[in-house]
């Protein structure tokens, strides 16, 4: 296939490094500098899509007027999704998600099976605390939101979740933050790929389910397996149906 990347950060150049090994070109690299056009990008068959917050919904759009089928790894950006999934015509196609690692994936299922089967057991407090590099601005991460609302699904007594930052002086620090709100802690630490963990803490133990990333090319991964899964397709998808989760 012929792949344009919208963004052309880390997450673009490490899919960028990967798409021979599958057998892929790059048609394409745009960001700010050389940035995307309807023209340019008809002449990919899929788009990867890891840009900003501020321009995912026009890379988007971009992509559904030049007919190209378009993979989103964005985050921070799904408080315009309604409205962007509104403007698809009957042709276009668009897989988003907050991660593409497949073991991120597999974790997210795994979880909403620990959260329903916890449910049952009060005593237990559940939080997440999510560690990312220094360069990402957006707390919580996309993930740790995703795995915060596969609990509030399977929780009855939950109702949403809290930010709560620390440092890391702080990190493992316990706190509840309301009877019923789910906390999660961001920490920003240099040169990490991510680690996400969900604790179920109660006063006679702990139970931990954790994805630690060991490099960015698992992600990059994910997103090419999306891409391939996406071509010729029309229609809106998740990471679910790529791996029939």
């Amino acid at each position: 296939m012929k792949i344009a990347l919208l963004g052309y950060g880390k997450m673009g150049k490490a899919i960028e490094a990967l798409l021979s090994e599958y057998g892929h070109t790059c048609v394409g690299k745009f960001n700010s500098e050389n940035p995307a056009t309807v023209e340019k990008l008809s002449q990919a068959d899929v788009a990867i899509e890891f840009s900003t917050p501020e321009q995912c919904s026009k890379n988007i759009a971009l992509c559904f007027e030049a007919n190209v089928p378009v993979v989103v790894g964005t985050t921070a950006w799904y408080g315009q999704y309604d409205e962007v999934i509104s403007k698809m015509k009957s042709d276009s196609a668009i897989l988003s998600a907050t991660n593409f690692s497949i073991g991120v994936q597999i974790t997210f299922h795994i979880n909403k099976e620990l959260a329903r089967v916890m449910s049952k057991f009060p005593e237990y407090t559940a939080s997440i605390e999510e560690i990312h590099h220094t360069a990402k601005l957006d707390k919580p991460s996309g993930t740790a939101i995703t795995l915060a609302e596969g609990i509030l699904e399977n929780t009855p007594n939950l109702s949403s979740w809290k930010l709560d930052e620390v440092n890391e002086q702080e990190k493992g620090r316990k706190g509840k933050i309301g009877e019923d709100m789910l906390t999660i802690s961001a920490l920003r630490l240099p040169d990490v790929p991510g680690t996400h963990t969900v604790r179920y803490t109660s006063e006679i133990d702990t139970i931990e389910l954790k994805h630690e990333a060991h490099n960015r090319k698992g992600f990059a991964a994910g997103a090419i397996r999306a891409a391939e899964f996406l071509y010729g397709k029309s229609g809106v998808y998740t990471m679910k149906d790529v791996l029939n989760l």
